[in-house]
Protein backbone atom coordinates (compact mmCIF):
# COMPACT_ATOMS: atom_id res chain seq x y z
CA UNK A 1 0.00 0.00 0.00
CA UNK A 2 1.34 3.42 -0.95
CA UNK A 3 1.93 5.99 1.81
CA UNK A 4 1.13 9.65 1.04
CA UNK A 5 3.55 12.36 2.17
CA UNK A 6 4.11 16.10 1.96
CA UNK A 7 7.54 17.52 1.16
CA UNK A 8 7.88 20.84 3.02
CA UNK A 9 10.57 23.27 4.04
CA UNK A 10 11.19 26.20 6.33
CA UNK A 11 13.85 28.40 4.71
CA UNK A 12 15.28 25.39 2.90
CA UNK A 13 15.39 23.19 6.02
CA UNK A 14 13.37 20.39 4.43
CA UNK A 15 11.08 17.69 5.74
CA UNK A 16 9.07 14.69 4.69
CA UNK A 17 5.78 14.74 6.61
CA UNK A 18 3.68 11.59 6.96
CA UNK A 19 0.26 11.56 8.63
CA UNK A 20 -0.27 8.48 10.81
CA UNK A 21 -3.30 9.78 12.67
CA UNK A 22 -5.55 7.20 10.98
CA UNK A 23 -3.21 4.30 10.21
CA UNK A 24 0.43 3.35 10.74
CA UNK A 25 2.83 2.84 7.85
CA UNK A 26 5.64 0.75 9.32
CA UNK A 27 8.07 3.65 9.70
CA UNK A 28 11.03 2.14 11.55
CA UNK A 29 14.23 4.15 12.20
CA UNK A 30 16.01 2.21 9.43
CA UNK A 31 13.19 2.90 6.98
CA UNK A 32 13.11 6.58 7.91
CA UNK A 33 16.86 6.87 7.35
CA UNK A 34 16.49 5.21 3.94
CA UNK A 35 13.65 7.55 2.97
CA UNK A 36 15.68 10.57 4.12
CA UNK A 37 18.57 9.60 1.83
CA UNK A 38 18.84 12.21 -0.93
CA UNK A 39 20.16 9.73 -3.52
CA UNK A 40 18.08 6.60 -2.90
CA UNK A 41 15.04 7.96 -1.02
CA UNK A 42 12.91 11.09 -1.05
CA UNK A 43 15.55 13.15 0.75
CA UNK A 44 15.17 15.46 3.73
CA UNK A 45 16.90 16.99 6.73
CA UNK A 46 14.28 15.61 9.11
CA UNK A 47 11.37 13.18 8.86
CA UNK A 48 8.12 14.17 10.60
CA UNK A 49 5.37 11.80 11.69
CA UNK A 50 1.92 12.96 12.82
CA UNK A 51 0.05 10.85 15.37
CA UNK A 52 -3.19 11.39 17.32
CA UNK A 53 -2.70 13.73 20.28
CA UNK A 54 -2.80 12.08 23.70
CA UNK A 55 -2.62 15.21 25.88
CA UNK A 56 -5.52 17.48 26.67
CA UNK A 57 -5.50 20.66 24.63
CA UNK A 58 -3.27 19.30 21.85
CA UNK A 59 -4.40 18.96 18.24
CA UNK A 60 -1.75 16.52 17.04
CA UNK A 61 1.23 14.57 18.38
CA UNK A 62 4.33 15.31 16.29
CA UNK A 63 7.43 13.12 16.24
CA UNK A 64 10.67 14.39 14.69
CA UNK A 65 13.38 12.13 13.29
CA UNK A 66 16.84 13.14 12.11
CA UNK A 67 18.12 12.01 8.72
CA UNK A 68 19.97 9.11 10.38
CA UNK A 69 16.69 7.79 11.86
CA UNK A 70 17.38 8.93 15.43
CA UNK A 71 14.56 10.79 17.19
CA UNK A 72 14.68 14.43 18.27
CA UNK A 73 12.52 16.06 20.92
CA UNK A 74 11.88 19.24 18.95
CA UNK A 75 12.37 20.90 15.57
CA UNK A 76 11.37 24.53 15.18
CA UNK A 77 11.13 24.75 11.40
CA UNK A 78 9.28 21.44 11.17
CA UNK A 79 6.83 22.64 13.84
CA UNK A 80 6.06 25.68 11.70
CA UNK A 81 5.54 23.40 8.69
CA UNK A 82 3.10 21.20 10.61
CA UNK A 83 1.18 24.27 11.78
CA UNK A 84 1.00 25.48 8.16
CA UNK A 85 -0.18 22.02 7.06
CA UNK A 86 -2.97 22.02 9.67
CA UNK A 87 -4.04 25.49 8.57
CA UNK A 88 -4.11 24.74 4.85
CA UNK A 89 -5.54 21.24 5.19
CA UNK A 90 -7.92 21.61 8.12
CA UNK A 91 -8.50 25.35 8.50
CA UNK A 92 -6.75 25.55 11.88
CA UNK A 93 -5.12 28.99 11.96
CA UNK A 94 -4.20 28.28 15.59
CA UNK A 95 -3.05 24.85 16.76
CA UNK A 96 -1.25 23.17 19.63
CA UNK A 97 1.43 20.62 18.79
CA UNK A 98 2.21 17.87 21.27
CA UNK A 99 5.91 16.99 21.10
CA UNK A 100 8.31 15.08 23.32
CA UNK A 101 9.55 18.51 24.44
CA UNK A 102 6.05 19.63 25.52
CA UNK A 103 3.06 21.44 24.06
CA UNK A 104 3.92 24.04 21.41
CA UNK A 105 1.20 26.57 20.51
CA UNK A 106 1.41 27.76 16.90
CA UNK A 107 -0.48 30.23 14.76
CA UNK A 108 -0.55 31.58 11.20
CA UNK A 109 -0.88 35.32 10.66
CA UNK A 110 -2.72 37.11 7.84
CA UNK A 111 0.48 37.30 5.79
CA UNK A 112 0.93 33.51 6.01
CA UNK A 113 3.91 33.65 8.37
CA UNK A 114 3.91 30.93 11.02
CA UNK A 115 4.84 31.49 14.67
CA UNK A 116 5.59 28.79 17.22
CA UNK A 117 5.93 29.22 20.98
CA UNK A 118 8.92 27.00 21.64
CA UNK A 119 8.50 27.25 25.42
CA UNK A 120 11.13 28.22 27.96
CA UNK A 121 14.77 27.27 27.34
CA UNK A 122 16.42 24.84 29.77
CA UNK A 123 19.66 26.36 31.05
CA UNK A 124 20.83 23.91 33.72
CA UNK A 125 23.66 21.57 32.71
CA UNK A 126 21.53 18.55 33.64
CA UNK A 127 18.78 19.60 31.25
CA UNK A 128 20.91 20.30 28.17
CA UNK A 129 22.20 17.64 29.02
CA UNK A 130 25.93 17.77 29.67
CA UNK A 131 28.03 14.84 30.83
CA UNK A 132 29.35 16.74 33.87
CA UNK A 133 28.59 19.88 35.89
CA UNK A 134 29.49 23.01 33.94
CA UNK A 135 28.50 26.65 33.50
CA UNK A 136 26.25 26.49 30.43
CA UNK A 137 27.07 30.11 29.60
CA UNK A 138 30.76 29.23 29.21
CA UNK A 139 31.35 25.59 28.34
CA UNK A 140 34.83 24.12 29.00
CA UNK A 141 35.56 23.78 25.29
CA UNK A 142 37.89 25.72 22.98
CA UNK A 143 36.01 28.67 21.52
CA UNK A 144 33.96 29.31 24.69
CA UNK A 145 30.51 28.17 23.46
CA UNK A 146 27.27 28.49 25.44
CA UNK A 147 24.72 25.69 25.79
CA UNK A 148 20.95 25.48 26.12
CA UNK A 149 18.18 23.00 25.44
CA UNK A 150 15.24 24.04 23.26
CA UNK A 151 13.80 20.55 23.55
CA UNK A 152 17.05 19.31 22.01
CA UNK A 153 20.67 20.09 23.00
CA UNK A 154 22.41 23.10 21.44
CA UNK A 155 25.85 24.68 21.77
CA UNK A 156 26.45 28.11 20.22
CA UNK A 157 29.85 29.50 19.25
CA UNK A 158 30.05 33.28 18.84
CA UNK A 159 32.56 34.17 16.15
CA UNK A 160 34.21 37.49 15.38
CA UNK A 161 34.18 36.40 11.75
CA UNK A 162 32.03 33.67 10.20
CA UNK A 163 35.17 32.14 8.68
CA UNK A 164 36.78 31.53 12.07
CA UNK A 165 35.31 28.02 12.24
CA UNK A 166 34.18 25.84 9.35
CA UNK A 167 30.91 24.10 10.37
CA UNK A 168 31.57 21.20 8.02
CA UNK A 169 34.91 20.49 9.71
CA UNK A 170 34.17 21.47 13.32
CA UNK A 171 30.49 20.48 13.40
CA UNK A 172 30.75 16.67 13.38
CA UNK A 173 33.60 16.69 15.90
CA UNK A 174 31.71 18.94 18.32
CA UNK A 175 28.42 17.08 17.82
CA UNK A 176 30.10 13.96 19.17
CA UNK A 177 32.18 15.61 21.91
CA UNK A 178 32.15 13.65 25.18
CA UNK A 179 30.60 16.66 26.93
CA UNK A 180 27.32 15.93 25.09
CA UNK A 181 26.03 12.47 26.04
CA UNK A 182 23.08 12.80 23.62
CA UNK A 183 25.20 14.56 20.98
CA UNK A 184 24.40 18.21 20.23
CA UNK A 185 23.39 20.67 17.55
CA UNK A 186 26.27 23.08 16.99
CA UNK A 187 25.60 26.71 16.07
CA UNK A 188 28.16 29.12 14.60
CA UNK A 189 26.93 32.70 15.13
CA UNK A 190 28.27 36.07 14.07
CA UNK A 191 26.56 38.99 15.82
CA UNK A 192 25.88 41.73 13.26
CA UNK A 193 24.19 44.25 15.57
CA UNK A 194 22.11 44.40 18.72
CA UNK A 195 19.16 43.13 16.71
CA UNK A 196 20.66 40.80 14.10
CA UNK A 197 23.01 37.84 13.77
CA UNK A 198 24.25 35.47 11.10
CA UNK A 199 23.97 31.76 11.94
CA UNK A 200 24.90 28.38 10.51
CA UNK A 201 24.00 25.15 12.32
CA UNK A 202 25.45 21.66 12.15
CA UNK A 203 22.42 19.59 13.14
CA UNK A 204 22.74 16.45 15.18
CA UNK A 205 22.12 13.44 12.97
CA UNK A 206 21.56 15.53 9.83
CA UNK A 207 24.62 17.70 9.20
CA UNK A 208 24.81 21.28 7.94
CA UNK A 209 21.35 22.59 7.01
CA UNK A 210 20.16 25.74 5.27
CA UNK A 211 18.28 26.79 8.42
CA UNK A 212 17.57 25.53 11.93
CA UNK A 213 14.64 26.91 13.90
CA UNK A 214 15.54 25.55 17.32
CA UNK A 215 19.16 26.52 16.61
CA UNK A 216 18.08 30.10 15.90
CA UNK A 217 16.15 30.14 19.18
CA UNK A 218 19.16 28.72 21.05
CA UNK A 219 21.52 31.26 19.49
CA UNK A 220 19.31 34.20 20.49
CA UNK A 221 18.88 32.88 24.04
CA UNK A 222 22.63 32.41 24.44
CA UNK A 223 23.38 35.81 22.89
CA UNK A 224 20.90 37.54 25.21
CA UNK A 225 22.46 35.77 28.20
CA UNK A 226 25.83 37.19 27.16
CA UNK A 227 24.45 40.67 26.57
CA UNK A 228 25.16 40.59 22.84
CA UNK A 229 21.68 41.21 21.39
CA UNK A 230 18.22 42.42 22.39
CA UNK A 231 15.45 39.98 23.25
CA UNK A 232 14.02 40.28 19.74
CA UNK A 233 16.54 39.42 17.05
CA UNK A 234 16.63 38.71 13.33
CA UNK A 235 18.55 35.52 12.62
CA UNK A 236 19.94 35.30 9.10
CA UNK A 237 20.77 31.81 7.84
CA UNK A 238 21.80 30.37 4.49
CA UNK A 239 18.15 29.71 3.58
CA UNK A 240 16.68 32.98 4.85
CA UNK A 241 15.78 34.80 8.07
CA UNK A 242 13.68 34.10 11.15
CA UNK A 243 12.50 36.50 13.83
CA UNK A 244 13.11 35.21 17.36
CA UNK A 245 11.87 36.78 20.59
CA UNK A 246 12.79 35.60 24.09
CA UNK A 247 9.94 37.03 26.13
CA UNK A 248 10.82 38.47 29.49
CA UNK A 249 7.37 38.09 31.03
CA UNK A 250 7.13 34.29 30.85
CA UNK A 251 10.56 33.23 29.56
CA UNK A 252 9.13 31.62 26.43
CA UNK A 253 10.84 31.81 23.04
CA UNK A 254 8.77 32.74 19.97
CA UNK A 255 9.95 32.01 16.45
CA UNK A 256 8.32 33.42 13.29
CA UNK A 257 8.97 32.70 9.62
CA UNK A 258 7.60 31.14 6.43
CA UNK A 259 6.64 27.53 5.79
CA UNK A 260 6.34 26.08 2.29
CA UNK A 261 4.93 22.92 0.72
CA UNK A 262 7.20 21.91 -2.18
CA UNK A 263 5.17 18.95 -3.44
CA UNK A 264 3.12 15.94 -2.35
CA UNK A 265 3.58 12.33 -3.34
CA UNK A 266 3.52 8.74 -2.13
CA UNK A 267 5.99 5.93 -1.51
CA UNK A 268 5.91 2.18 -0.93
CA UNK A 269 7.29 1.50 2.58
CA UNK A 270 8.09 -2.08 1.62
CA UNK A 271 10.57 -0.80 -0.96
CA UNK A 272 12.83 0.42 1.86
CA UNK A 273 14.69 -1.65 4.47
CA UNK A 274 12.91 -2.05 7.79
Amino acid sequence: MMTPFSKMHGLGNDFVVVDERVERHGLTPARIAALADRHRGIGCDQFVVLRPACREGADVFVRFFNADGSESGACGNASRCVADLLWRGEGRRQSVLQTRAGLLPAWVDEAGLVSVDMGAPALDWRDVPLAEPADTLHLPLPGDPAAVSMGNPHATFFLADRLDLDPVVAGPLLEHDALFPERANIGFAEVLSGAAMRLRVWERGSGLTLACGSGACAAVVNAVRRGLVARTCRVEMDGGALSVTWREEDGHVLMTGPATTSFVGSFDPEAYPS
